[in-house]
């Protein structure tokens, strides 16, 4: 197996809490090299001693099929660019976080109507330093500017984050069970540009990448409404006090599909900036609802500017995603009008889990969750 550059080193991330840790055998390894990714399968995946099929194992939403087999090790090899098999990429301030996951479907038997094993989603992740390169060639970059005459101090990187309970650090997991907390930062970076106040727009949940799908769910819409906090069984909301200006926090109750037997789903944002003395307005604004007043209160500015969230009538734009979709950076100059700049983030994919560790379909006897987290080489 080929082996990548060792300094600074990317690494990967995998979760195989549906398979079950036998002895030193890791069923899945992924190694995170300069332009792609290397995931090796070990064909006994769930540690029973039965040897799955090569071909009920595929990679990404694309479901692409494995590169090779080793025979001697019974292990099944997967190669993929990290921009295919439907890969996603998010942008933090400190990493290019490649993410992707392993599917094992199983096939019934020939001339019957029962298995054995049950389906398995492994996601799986690559976090490249955006400070350093992973060797003397320059990662290239997968996004494209908004203007050629942008220079690089007036680039916009908005990310989206996961954070722990204290909103200390970034949180190490995706993985949560229902009854958890969802601790989610937006930030973006501004370099030399004048003072911006960052906004949520809206924020959508789907059981795939692409926002656009069906079945999705609306968390927050009609222009920075948190409208997931409205049902009277959530607590979800804006918190009141910003870090930084260029910064928003938001809590939203851990939830799934309802219907829907897979575990993993995405939820992609839309942000956006205004210059920080910019009065928020009904089309700017970070609005949650109080049920202890039962009113709708901002993050900042005069609550009128939620009037419009029990309604939804905002403005023509409320609760739409831009055409922005590959996670870029944007800018703007610094003379003109400072209008809103914006675009789309995602976080996922999200394990949610039934109870503490143990995803919702898998028997008993396949339950011993294992995290396992590699370095990449």
């Amino acid at each position: 197996m080929p082996h990548g550059p060792a300094l600074p080193q990317p690494y990967s991330w995998v979760d195989a809490s549906q398979l079950r840790a036998v002895s030193s055998l890791q069923p899945v390894t992924v190694h995170c090299q300069e332009a792609q990714l290397v995931v090796i399968v070990h064909r006994d995946l769930f540690g029973t001693g039965r040897l799955i099929k090569a071909t009920d194992l595929s990679l990404g939403p694309a479901a692409c099929p494995y590169t090779s087999l080793n025979a001697a090790e019974n292990t099944v090899i997967f190669e993929a660019g990290l921009h295919e098999c439907g890969s996603t990429l998010q942008m933090t301030p400190d990493f290019l976080i490649y993410s992707t996951s392993l599917y094992y479907n199983p096939s019934p038997a020939r001339n019957s109507v029962i298995q054995r094993t049950n389906p398995a989603v492994v996601p799986i992740e690559c976090h490249y330093p955006r400070k350093d390169n992973v060797s003397s060639k320059a990662i290239k970059p997968t996004w494209v500017p908004f203007s050629s005459t942008i220079s690089a101090e007036e680039q916009l990187d908005f990310s989206l984050r996961l954070m722990n309970d204290d909103w200390s650090t970034e949180r190490p997991s995706s993985a949560f069970q229902l009854g958890d907390v969802m601790h989610i930062q937006a930030d973006v970076r501004t370099g030399n540009h004048v003072a911006l106040r960052l906004f949520v727009d809206s924020c959508v949940a789907t059981l795939t990448p692409d926002r656009a799908s069906s079945p999705q769910y609306a968390i927050i819409d009609f222009n920075g409404c948190l409208i997931d906090g409205r049902s009277d069984d959530t607590s979800s909301a804006f918190l009141s006090l910003r870090p930084r200006q260029d910064s928003l926090r938001f809590m939203v109750d851990v939830f799934r599909f309802a219907g829907d037997a897979r575990d993993l789903s995405y939820i992609t944002c839309h942000l956006k900036v205004t210059a920080v003395d910019q009065a928020p307005d009904p089309l700017n604004k970070a609005c949650s609802f109080n049920k202890a007043s039962n009113v709708w209160t901002p993050v900042e500015g005069t609550r009128d500017i939620c009037s419009c969230c029990e309604t939804g009538l905002c403005g023509v734009s409320g609760g739409q995603f831009s055409n922005t979709r590959n996670f870029m950076a944007i800018g703007f100059p610094h003379t003109g009008d400072l209008s809103v700049k914006e675009a789309d983030v995602m976080v996922g994919p999200l394990l949610i889990l039934a109870t503490h560790g143990l995803p919702r379909n898998f028997p008993e006897d396949q339950r011993e969750a294992m995290k396992l987290v590699t370095q990449g080489i």
